[in-house]
């Protein structure tokens, strides 16, 4: 086979339409339009009307609120933790903190700190020391042996 020879299969690619190209591209005149009315003419975004009628967007009640100052934590299962421990990506005689699971990969980024949740089993007997830590998740390392420290971010306000 030669460069001269490669060629898509057949029906692969199509040509582009020349819309307003004249009545013998089959696209000359209105230009596949139509005839007439809001939708042939240039400059249209009637995305949500309905013709007068009150759109549903707007005849449905606003629910709910956004706080603004929300804080976003990174979440962390025990379960993963100890199967990085496993695996030797963490190191269990130091302490495990936040910068200890983000080094580890475990945690891409500390956002507003790291929350740890109590999925799966954790059987080391680690200290950890995180922003965030559901009840379960106290207990779950308590009974393995270890300590769940949850310390309060410095205050940036």
């Amino acid at each position: 086979m030669k460069l001269n020879e490669l060629s898509d299969n057949p029906g692969a690619t199509q040509r582009k339409k020349r819309i307003g190209r004249g009545p013998g591209s089959g696209m000359g005149k209105t230009g596949g339009r139509g005839i007439k009315g809001q939708k042939s003419r240039s400059g249209v975004a009637i995305k949500g009307y309905e013709g007068g009628q009150m759109p549903l967007y707007q005849r449905l009640p606003k629910r709910g609120f956004n706080k603004p100052n929300r804080k976003a934590y990174s979440v962390v299962n025990l379960g993963l933790i100890q199967k990085f421990i496993d695996l030797g990506k963490i190191d269990i005689k130091a302490d495990i903190t936040e910068d200890a699971l983000i080094a580890s990969g475990l945690v891409r980024r500390k956002k507003d700190g790291i929350r740890v949740l109590a999925k799966g089993d954790f059987t080391s007997k680690a200290t950890i020391s995180v922003t965030g830590a559901s009840q379960g998740a106290v207990d779950a390392v308590a009974k393995a042996g270890g300590t769940l420290t949850v310390t309060t971010p410095a205050a940036a306000e």
